[in-house]
């Protein structure tokens, strides 16, 4: 995948890293050349000094065959100017934002925008672990559900995933099996898929149900 990342701060660093080290092409633009000392030393794409919405800076990135493009800086104007060209005149198919002010990113979203908020997103983790340190909620992006993880032990084991399904309630997306002191084994399980003690259960749950599923798994304690 070819990215092109406007913004070098330590959110945009650490993506541009992270993509780089998973082996795709990563461009990065910033107004600042010692902003690029936060990159990793394993980076190994390119950089560019420049405005991250001038049309000749972006073409400089190579953005007509960018198949992604994300605007990261810490200005909203900044982030929506820049996504905004990216998508409108460059055509580019996926387009992220990130907007400090949560009050306008639906506003952004009008325009066609994927738009994420550092500020919505940190409130929602420390709600989560509020309600229940197991709890995700912000991967669903809605308070109603959230993804939980459970570990089983001598009352849920034995059981089926069928047995511990509550329609509307509690659905086990995954399960981690240890198969020795230094393996696992992922599964995406079936119904009929056993459950083991010492498997970890990850599971979308309503939260209103929290309680009633940790009760099941002998879990009362956040």
């Amino acid at each position: 995948m070819y990215v092109v990342i406007v913004g070098c701060g330590r959110v945009g660093a650490q993506v541009a890293t992270l993509l780089s080290d998973e082996g795709h092409n990563v461009v990065v633009v910033d107004k600042k050349l010692e902003a690029f000392n936060k990159l990793g030393p394993s980076f190994n794409g390119l950089t560019i000094v420049g405005n991250g919405f001038e049309l000749d800076v972006l073409r400089q990135s190579g953005i007509d065959r960018a198949d992604a493009f994300c605007s990261l800086t810490n200005g909203d104007n900044t982030n929506i100017m820049a996504s905004q060209v990216a998508k409108k005149i460059f055509k580019v198919k996926r387009v992220i934002a990130r907007v400090y002010d949560s009050a306008r990113a639906h506003i952004y979203e009008t325009l066609g925008l994927e738009v994420l908020s550092g500020t919505v997103l940190f409130a929602s983790m420390i709600r989560d672990k509020l309600m229940d340190k197991r709890l995700s909620s912000f991967l669903i992006e809605t308070g109603d559900l959230g993804v939980i993880e459970l570990d089983v032990d001598d009352k849920t084991a034995g059981k089926v995933v069928s047995d511990i399904t509550l329609p509307n309630e509690f659905l086990v997306c995954t399960i981690v099996k240890r198969c020795d002191q230094h393996g696992r084994d992922i599964l995406m399980p079936l119904p009929d898929t056993h459950i083991d003690k010492g498997d970890r259960i990850y599971g979308i749950v309503r939260t209103g149900s929290i309680d009633k599923v940790k009760k099941m798994f002998g879990a009362d304690q956040a």
